[in-house]
């Protein structure tokens, strides 16, 4: 399976994060899973202006020149989407976030009913499934993890596709690769 993850660990210092991330992609290479990491910070990402210029001027990509394309590609292409991050004042990381905005070219501006809601067309045949991976912070606690999933969840509605994992760093990795594979 072709798996994504965009690492949004805002901290290099958070050598816990990082080695967790590290050794879930080792374990999928291990298993024969084609793995992409994308760590976020050190990637050249603008913010989302909300011009449309992706919908309207250059569909499908970001008009501003950034690294967004590569997550682009790589989501559309991917199986799984894992969003891997610290919870930081009770969100995932701005980090995360910024590369989570700047995949609304994967989507038309179009709108749509769709599980009795306005949702944007589809751009794409095929999106992928998407994923979760939270490391808590001391004070985060089950109101923030319900919901930063609902979130990930409203998400996953534009892109006609499902959260099909969510968990945390503190489940070892061989439990989140199970996971994965029963997807």
């Amino acid at each position: 399976m072709k798996v994504s993850i965009l690492n949004g660990n805002p901290d290099p210092q958070n050598k816990t994060f990082e080695k967790y991330i590290e050794d879930l992609d080792n374990q999928l290479n291990i298993q024969n899973h084609q793995v992409q990491r994308f760590t976020l910070r050190e990637m050249s990402l603008k913010y989302c202006t909300g011009c449309w210029a992706c919908w309207v001027k250059t569909p499908g990509k970001c008009i501003f020149p950034d690294d967004s394309s590569l997550i682009c590609k790589a989501a559309v292409e991917s199986k799984l989407l894992l969003f891997a991050s610290p919870i930081v004042m009770g969100f995932t990381s701005a980090v995360l976030k910024k590369g989570m905005d700047k995949l609304i070219p994967l989507v038309h501006p179009y709108i749509e009913i769709s599980h009795g809601e306005c949702h944007h067309r589809s751009r794409y045949e095929h999106y992928p499934l998407l994923g979760l991976l939270m490391e808590k912070s001391p004070g985060s606690d089950e109101e923030d993890i319900a919901v930063i999933t609902q979130i990930y969840h409203r998400l996953s509605l534009n892109f006609k596709s499902k959260l099909g994992l969510v968990q945390s760093t503190d489940t070892p990795i061989e439990e989140v690769i199970n996971e994965i594979n029963h997807l």
